[in-house]
């Protein structure tokens, strides 16, 4: 899942603003006594699961990754000894009603999807007492931005088939009433390491159901990829084809469209829609290129191309006669620093979430200003160490570090970023991901 735009305490539903109580309402005894329970009510997630003892099935074996709610396991079926992942979510994380419809949507919508080339496939689920075991084909072959940073020659043709795929995606969601709110790079992984490797959706976490004409208000989804009307409080399925657009102008310059070093500076930059074509290596982009980056970025839903449109439109239709020359050793190596710095957030927000509850995180705000001795809206390693410590925590010079480097380029194309502080806004910003799974 990604990061959000949205203030505390916003509408219900937000994912930035769902309460974060102490007390799960689907543990308490209110709960329990009208749901016929007692004392010994047990959680119950999902509806249909495959069993309840995943152990008997599946072997779990290394970690494959980490979010705030569970760990990604390699997977092995005990009969056949094929590979899958298995998401296994602690139901301890699991503290509200919005959490835990959020897990069962994420199934159910896996389920609803039919079986497509590029969007990875749901095998088995599993609910025991302690945790949700959410089984599912096994992506091997690494990122999309990877992938492109190691191959010799990228090119505005290659750009062009990884689009077309990722739209083919957003029209079979949208077919089947699917909006999926969270496109971005880092939630496609190619199957496995062979060139011709299918480029595969792994993430529905924020997913929702739709039926056409119906209208959204909470604000979810990653900072960079959200549409403008995300940010109105008043969108249906066109925000994905923007968050798509988003993508395209990344794949062919390196960088996104709309950037700014704090996240209210983002979210402006969003609302303008004030696309940049003069920057390397756009001169030397073809003008069909930049005609469909316009119309998929572009502010007004209603005049935005539909997925079906895009698919449709004379670039993608003749992806293969695309320019094949060189976008430039820069684009690639303004990838690699974007890919760079997904990896070392995912490493921050893992060291955050061995080291902090969600209490602690829900109140980050208040822990920054107390560790912000001298009020200049910045803090040092030893000011964050001494913080953290006061909030009773122990954390080791190498995690502390993985901390400030990894915040420290959240906003990467800040021209002066910080070596040894970071600003008020990044440290919250960081901190903020917590709300949601990676």
């Amino acid at each position: 899942m990604g990061n959000c735009c949205g203030s505390p305490g916003s509408a219900p539903g937000n994912k930035q603003g769902k309460p974060k109580n102490k007390n799960n309402p689907f543990y308490n005894e209110e709960y329990a006594a009208a749901n016929g329970s007692g004392a010994g009510f047990k959680l119950s997630v999902l509806k249909d699961p495959t069993g309840h003892d995943i152990s008997g099935i599946y072997d779990l074996g290394r970690e494959l990754g980490r979010g705030e709610f569970g760990i990604t396991y390699l997977c092995t079926d005990i009969r056949t000894g094929e590979k899958y992942a298995c998401k296994s979510i602690s139901k301890k994380k699991l503290r509200t009603a919005v959490d835990i419809e959020d897990v069962r949507r994420e199934v159910e919508i896996m389920r609803h999807m039919p079986k497509h080339a590029n969007i990875v496939s749901l095998k088995d689920t599993f609910e025991d007492d302690d945790a949700v075991h959410i089984v599912m084909e096994l992506c091997e072959g690494g990122e999309l931005f990877d992938r492109i940073v190691a191959r010799g020659h990228y090119t505005e043709r290659a750009a062009a088939a990884v689009m077309k795929t990722i739209v083919e995606v957003v029209q079979m969601c949208h077919k089947h009433g699917v909006m999926h709110r969270d496109l971005k790079p880092e939630n496609f992984l190619f199957a496995n390491k062979k060139e011709t490797s299918a480029l595969k959706a792994i993430d529905f976490g924020l997913s929702i159901f739709f039926k056409p004409g119906e209208r959204f208000n909470e604000i979810v989804g990653s900072p960079y990829y959200m549409a403008p009307e995300v940010l109105r409080r008043n969108y249906g399925p066109e925000v994905d084809v923007w968050s798509a657009g988003v993508i395209l102008y990344i794949l062919l310059c390196g960088v996104p469209p709309f950037w700014a070093e704090t996240e209210q500076g983002v979210a402006q930059a969003i609302i303008r829609s004030v696309i940049d074509f003069k920057r390397d290596p756009w001169p030397r982009v073809s003008e069909s290129a930049k005609d469909l980056v316009r119309k998929m970025l572009e502010p007004d839903p209603k005049k935005r191309l539909s997925a079906s449109e895009v698919l449709e439109h004379p670039w993608i239709v003749n992806a293969k006669k695309a320019p094949n020359v060189s976008l430039g050793e820069t684009v690639k190596a303004r990838l690699k620093q974007f890919s760079v710095m997904n990896k070392l957030k995912k490493r921050a927000l893992r060291v955050i979430a061995e080291h902090l509850s969600v209490e602690e995180v829900a109140g980050i705000k208040e822990a920054f200003d107390m560790m912000d001795t001298n009020k200049k809206g910045k803090i040092n390693l030893e000011e964050l160490r001494y913080g953290l410590q006061k909030l009773g925590q122990q954390i080791s010079d190498a995690d502390l570090q993985i901390l400030m480097e990894s915040v420290r380029i959240i906003f990467p194309f800040n021209p002066k970023p910080s070596c040894s502080s970071f600003q008020n806004v990044e440290f919250v910003n960081a901190f903020k991901e917590m709300e949601f799974k990676i």
